[in-house]
């Protein structure tokens, strides 16, 4: 289980965030939602262990993230930054290989199955020799994207324990459709996964009916503190999203998709 308990963090005399307790449940996807400054880049280096608690404790199984040995800790939390960079010449296709570095005993044919399948999830597949330069800002983030997946693959095939998949802001640079896409191919590989196999995903996002339709928990943050966190049902009111950010807020039912919510800001 991966969680944090009672954390803070702060740089300086500056707090970031206070008193977070946070845990990521298998089987479903969190969004990480809050407005600019409030601490989700912060809380997502949090639960990856880039960066240290100034107060309480982040864990993994019960052991301190900084316990972990970086190759164990690759092999069970997969991290897609907000900004990758990346100026080599190298082509998509070896780019997204990159995913399978933490597990050097994969043959050479697993990574390629591999690749294509994470290519097919992220929307790639035409662009695998291409040079990753020379790419928009969208395919780029694409690329990126299909690179984590193919290491949540082999991580999900190599490992008896939870995988966590920790995203922030995959659906930045992204046009509509395949900011769709990118939520659709998490939720069907989430429900795609045989007995036995766990994935937890937490994504930051900005689109809050994005994240409404897409993920089953939210987390909202406002000046680095919890305003609410779980099911979308619970988490997702007027009140709570005015209090995250400072903007009226209300919250219909959908009007194409029964069951689900649509939040109109005025």
């Amino acid at each position: 289980m991966l969680q944090l308990d009672q954390v803070s963090f702060q740089r300086g005399e500056r707090p970031i965030l206070r008193g977070i307790d946070l845990t990521l449940p298998c089987g479903e996807i969190t969004a990480i939602l809050g407005a600019n400054g409030a601490g989700k880049s912060t809380l997502l280096q949090l639960l990856t262990g880039e960066l240290a608690p100034s107060a309480g404790r982040a864990l993994l199984d019960g052991r301190p993230l900084a316990q972990w040995p970086a190759a164990e800790l690759a092999a069970r939390r997969v991290v897609l930054p907000q900004q990758a960079q990346l100026t080599f010449q190298l082509s998509a296709h070896e780019v997204i290989a990159m995913g399978g570095y933490p597990f050097p005993l994969l043959s050479p044919a697993e990574i390629r199955a591999l690749l294509l399948q994470a290519a097919a999830l992220a929307d790639v597949s035409e662009l695998l020799l291409r040079p990753y330069p020379q790419l928009s800002g969208g395919e780029q983030q694409r690329v990126q994207l299909a690179r984590v997946l193919l290491q949540t693959l082999a991580a999900l095939q190599h490992s008896t324990q939870p995988v966590y998949l920790l995203l922030d802001e995959p659906t930045a640079s992204l046009d509509p459709r395949h900011q769709q896409h990118v939520l659709v191919q998490l939720q069907s590989l989430l429900a795609s996964l045989p007995a036995g196999q766990q994935l937890a995903v937490g994504v930051i996002l900005h689109d809050v009916n994005l994240a409404a339709r897409y993920c089953q928990r939210l987390v909202l943050l406002a000046a680095g503190q919890l305003v609410a966190s779980g099911p979308v049902a619970q988490a997702l009111t007027g009140a709570h999203l005015e209090q995250t950010y400072q903007l009226p807020a209300t919250v219909l039912p959908h009007p194409l998709h029964v069951g689900q919510q649509l939040v109109v800001f005025a």
